[in-house]
C-alpha cells in the first residue's frame, strides 16, 4: 500500500514534485520499511504502479 504525502515543490521550470512514500516488506528481515522519493507530479502514478 502506498501513500502520497500533500508537499509539493517546483523546480525553476515550472514543474511542480511530489513527495511519493511506498510501503515495501523487506525480503531478508520481513520487516516493513518504507521508500521516500521526490517524483514529478505526472509520474506519480507510473512510479506507484512499479
Amino acid at each position: 500500500m502506498a501513500k502520497k504525502t500533500v508537499a509539493t515543490l517546483q523546480d525553476k521550470n515550472n514543474r511542480s514534485f511530489t513527495k511519493v512514500i511506498r510501503m515495501f516488506k523487506s525480503p531478508k528481515t520481513g520487516a516493513y520499511a518504507f521508500d521516500e522519493k521526490m517524483v514529478p507530479s505526472d509520474d506519480v502514478k507510473d512510479y506507484l504502479k512499479k
